[in-house]
């Protein structure tokens, strides 16, 4: 029967399962918000500050409830949450294109962003980890493989919605989408409860191929290891959130013709999915932690080639592809190497630590970098990006070097 096949802990079906509802998730409660704000601002008459205002504070609620779901998770199971979250995603994003004036505007878009710490890679990730143990690795990588085209999907299809709704129709078209479509996957195809390593193990996993409990981190250097990767995750977090939003204002600014402009930006989602590849067929063999600094150190190059070139449309190119494969691997190492240090035991509660200071500062981003713009130009703005995603590179290098001195 295909129902035994589909339900498998960690089977293929699972991850396909999560891949539709990331795609459908980021698409709508993340991406098309940046084809949305003009014509948000536009709809409301106020200046743009508003619009991302909104925006940053839903962010930025959702970094203080990320430890809350990642315990929620621990305790009750992906399934409930992940079902619960798409629920409320899909009410939030009814609510959002139902406002009319400033609070109900914010009220929606703060319950919109607050909710996908319960639906986005973290929550993901933790439903890998329930279903696979240890052995997850391969599943994170083929799922944000999937999850990479989000953007690749939902821009065009965003702009091209807009030729017929309004604002408001397509927040409420993507709202049914998350009732009709991603709340009955998670429902159906999720772990329904917590399970130990060694029963995720027995269920799904053999044995013998488990990481031993030993190689996990504990005392000083899992406090170490903990707060190197939350200061990493958190300047890559600014540097993303603030470069997604940003990214065609940014080309602009190195006087790059609209046109040009938005095929390099277009190239970010394919080089994430071309990443993602790399890593699901050659990282094997490499640590997690290794894969981490290394594509890394890719963003601020990237960054640097901008800053050189910017206004040359091979060298912006370049960048484009750098930058989006080390999104691209970043999403993957945010599951990964978490994974490698803590194991999969109390995992959903270990990401939502992680998450929370990183979503606090992309809240910030947005608004930050859109100020940094006007007030300081293009090039001490991507200096900002340069320094913030080259200190990150550096953290996850110490973490990398700590973890070979102790073996």
């Amino acid at each position: 029967m295909a129902w035994p096949i589909a339900s498998r802990p960690g089977g293929p079906s699972l991850i396909v399962a999560l891949g539709v509802t990331q795609v459908f998730g980021y698409g709508a409660l993340y991406y098309a918000f940046t084809v949305l704000a003009p014509r948000i601002t536009e709809s409301f008459g106020w200046a743009p500050e508003w619009t991302f205002g909104g925006f940053a504070a839903g962010l930025f609620l959702g970094g203080l409830v990320a430890p809350l779901t990642g315990s929620l998770i621990d305790r009750h199971g992906t399934r409930l949450v992940m079902t619960v979250g798409s629920a409320l995603a899909g009410l939030s994003l009814l609510a959002l294109a139902e406002a009319r004036g400033i609070v109900s505007y914010i009220a929606a878009m703060v319950a919109l962003q607050a909710v996908t710490t319960a639906v986005f890679y973290d929550a993901a990730f933790a439903a890998l980890t329930q279903a696979r143990g240890s052995q997850a690795r391969r599943a994170i990588s083929k799922l944000t493989l999937i999850g990479g085209f989000a953007s690749t999907l939902f821009w065009p299809l965003t702009s091209s919605l807009l030729a017929v709704l309004d604002w408001r129709g397509v927040y409420r078209l993507y709202g049914l989408s998350q009732l009709l479509v991603c709340m009955p996957l998670h429902l159906f195809f999720l772990p329904g409860r917590v399970k130990r390593p060694t029963e995720a193990h027995a269920a799904g996993a053999p044995a013998a191929a488990a990481e031993p409990e030993t190689v996990y981190l504990t005392g000083d250097e899992r406090r170490r290891a903990f707060l190197l990767l939350a200061l990493a995750f958190s300047l890559q977090g600014f540097v993303v959130s603030a470069a997604s939003i940003h990214i065609l204002t940014l080309l602009h600014g190195f006087d790059l013709a609209p046109a040009v402009a938005v095929v390099i930006g277009a190239m970010i989602g394919p080089s994430q999915v071309a990443g993602r590849l790399i890593e699901m067929l050659f990282g094997r063999a490499v640590s997690p932690v290794t894969t981490a600094w290394v594509s890394a150190c890719l963003m601020p190059l990237g960054l640097l080639l901008l800053l050189i070139g910017g206004n040359i449309p091979v060298i912006a190119g370049c960048f484009a592809v750098g930058y989006g494969m080390s999104m691209g691997l970043g999403s993957i190492v945010r599951g990964t190497v978490p994974l490698q240090l803590f194991g999969p035991a109390g995992f959903g509660a270990t990401m939502g630590k992680l998450s929370a200071p990183g979503l606090a500062i992309r809240a910030a981003a947005p608004l930050a970098f859109a100020v940094s713009l006007e007030r300081a130009g293009v090039t001490a703005s991507t200096l900002l990006l340069i320094a913030f995603s080259g200190l990150a590179a550096v953290a996850l290098f110490l973490l990398a070097r700590s973890q070979r001195s102790a073996l």
